[in-house]
């Protein structure tokens, strides 16, 4: 299988070496390559040898003599099952479907027991209530219930052996005192019975607890020295079997049981979970919360190589286990000594805290509180003042435009007025010298030069307006 020469086959062939004269047919071609070189002999490797291979193995019985077909058989079977246990590595030993029935076990015990301790405690408060408040471990309530029954009875009876002397003579003024009803011996009887199923089961989940431990310690070590025996055991369980989970990815064991949140958190695009089964490990209880999610991915990573060791190796040692545990704790105290700690050259410098000064500041009164009208922030206050300067320049502009346009319109008017009166004189005047005396040629040409004038000063006035 290994392509090895053994010593049987060494020392058949030696005795072939002197005798051959054709080529050895052999069926493995690594094997024909190594006799080729170590003794010097021509081998062949084809189809045809491997169907002459197939020929000679279907007719072992007759090549054989003196096999009985029976152990034939039994020989057959047994080399199948040697030959595909060495090619798939396999040991009896690393069965690991027993752990996974070990812990699916376990958790169904777990909600067995507590459904049941549930009931017995809530059936026997009707008549005794104030033994469950004074005895809050659960199998030692069962047992002192066991032992004494009625409530009547704890006044003799002698709990020493289950409860402290404090809380037995606790118990034995409480059922003094007890305000619970009275029951039938029938009820007690049953309520007895369902305590003693209770003591049963969880005899039988300690029992397959160390069971548990074994099979992992077995099959598992590193695992178990890295997790934790009963998170290796779920970790394998959701995964199926220990082959399968080595196959898995460091990021995938880590989420590994929170798949509904991961999902849920990829529809809704939020934040997706750092850590499913392996919160449960110790490590990631020992840090504190803002390291957690740091931890696991760290504790996830090394996992997953002492999964693949566990599952592929040969050794059965669990010193890689402990020797990457020790890096993870190693890291975790620098993480939580970090706040602790100054970075320096050795990092082993402690922090050098300032001494504690007390500021005292003395606040003056703000009136501005007391407005109730909403306030606006400074910037929008300077653009508010901007623009009112620039509306109010535009306004006063515009006013003193009109200013002028009205003085401008006066003067026009006294101007016009002027004209008008000088007119009405001046032809009065011609009437006077029409009648008095005749009329001479200068006179016309003052009365036409002044109109003349006065047509010029409105159109210059007209250009200063459009002005």
């Amino acid at each position: 299988m290994e392509g090895k020469i053994n010593k049987q086959l060494k020392k058949v062939l030696k005795k072939i070496v002197k005798e051959a004269h054709e080529p050895l047919a052999v069926a493995d071609a690594k094997l024909g390559g190594v006799i080729k070189e170590k003794l010097n002999l021509s081998c062949i490797h084809s189809p045809v040898v491997n169907e002459l291979m197939r020929g000679i193995r279907s007719q072992m019985d007759g090549l054989i003599p003196g096999v009985e077909p029976r152990e034939m058989s039994a020989m057959c079977l047994g080399l199948a099952h040697s030959l595909s246990r060495y090619r798939l590595k396999f040991s009896a030993d690393k069965v690991d479907t027993m752990i996974v029935q070990a812990i699916s076990l376990l958790d169904d015990l777990d909600k067995e027991l507590n459904n049941y301790i549930m009931r017995c405690r809530e059936w026997y408060g009707w008549h005794f209530p104030e033994l469950g408040k004074i005895i809050s471990d659960n199998l030692t309530y069962c047992k002192c219930l066991q032992k004494v029954g009625d409530r009547r009875n704890y006044a003799s009876a002698t709990l020493s052996e289950f409860l402290p002397e404090e809380v037995e003579a606790e118990v034995k003024a409480a059922a003094e005192i007890s305000m619970g009803t009275e029951v039938s011996e029938e009820d007690i009887c049953n309520i007895l019975h369902l305590c003693t199923q209770v003591i049963e089961i969880s005899e039988y989940r300690t029992q397959l607890y160390e069971y548990l431990q074994n099979r992992m310690m077995a099959i598992a070590p590193n695992v178990t020295v890295m997790v934790g025996e009963l998170v290796g055991a779920r970790l394998i369980a959701h995964a199926g079997s220990l082959l399968n989970l080595a196959k898995h990815a460091a990021s995938t064991v880590q989420i590994l049981g929170a798949e509904k949140a991961l999902f849920r958190a990829l529809k809704s695009r939020r934040d997706t979970p750092k850590y499913g089964l392996i919160y449960h490990a110790s490590l990631v209880g020992q840090s504190s919360p803002k390291h957690k999610g740091k931890i696991s991915r760290m504790l996830a990573a090394k996992t997953v190589l002492a999964i693949r060791y566990d599952a592929f190796g040969e050794d059965s040692s669990s010193a890689m286990g402990v020797e990457n545990r020790a890096k993870l704790e190693a890291r975790l105290r620098t993480l939580e000594d970090r706040g602790i700690r100054k970075i320096s050259g050795t990092g082993k410098a402690l922090a050098k805290t300032e001494k504690y000064e007390h500021k005292s500041e003395v606040k003056t009164y703000d009136p501005s509180g007391d407005s109730t009208l909403p306030t606006c922030s400074k910037k929008r206050k300077i653009e508010q003042v901007d623009k009112e300067g620039e509306v109010t320049e535009k306004k006063a502009k515009k006013a003193k435009i009109k200013v002028k346009v009205e003085e401008e319109e006066e003067e026009e008017v006294v101007l016009v007025e002027e004209e008008t009166s000088t007119k009405k004189k001046k032809k009065k005047d011609k009437k006077k010298h029409i009648k008095e005396e005749p009329v001479s040629e200068e006179e016309p040409c003052t009365s036409t030069a002044i109109p003349s004038l006065e047509k010029k000063k409105k159109k210059k006035k007209k250009k200063d307006i459009e002005d």
